[in-house]
């Protein structure tokens, strides 16, 4: 448990589950609660006009979204961008491209390949096994 300063107030603060204090953490709650029920209210609304209304950021509800806080079903309107590509998207953080990319690219890195694997365990065993040559050269 350390001394933090918030990032949205400046205010210092015990920092423990949270990164922001706790008087900032209560009023992102209450603009939550605010965009959470203007949406019902209003279900057709795209990203701007809810910001614009409900006077909470862009960026805080694109967040929220992000998250999962606010659901497809709530705001049928709300796209948001792909943090790779930009490419719109209604949910998450990374379209289904850049997402089919990126896991096609760690299953390379995690698997290498099968004849280098085999390489380098034959090198690996070549260099833990005493050979009959290693002992004529020793004489």
């Amino acid at each position: 448990m350390g001394l933090d300063y918030c990032p949205r107030c400046g205010k210092l603060f015990s920092k423990t589950v949270r990164d922001i204090c706790h008087n900032c953490h209560q009023e992102l709650e209450q603009q939550y609660e605010r965009v959470v029920s203007y949406l019902r209210e209003h279900p057709g609304l795209t990203l701007n006009e809810l910001a614009e209304a409900t006077g909470v950021s862009a960026k805080q509800i694109t967040r929220w979204v992000r998250e999962g806080r606010i659901s497809i079903a709530q705001a049928p309107n709300i796209v948001i961008a792909c943090e790779v590509c930009g490419t719109p998207i209604r949910e998450g953080a990374l379209c289904d491209s850049c997402r089919i990319r990126l896991t096609r690219e760690v299953k390379q890195v995690q698997m290498p390949n099968p004849a280098a694997a085999r390489k380098n365990e034959d090198a690996a065993s070549r260099e833990d096994t005493y050979h009959i040559t290693d002992r004529l050269r020793d004489r």
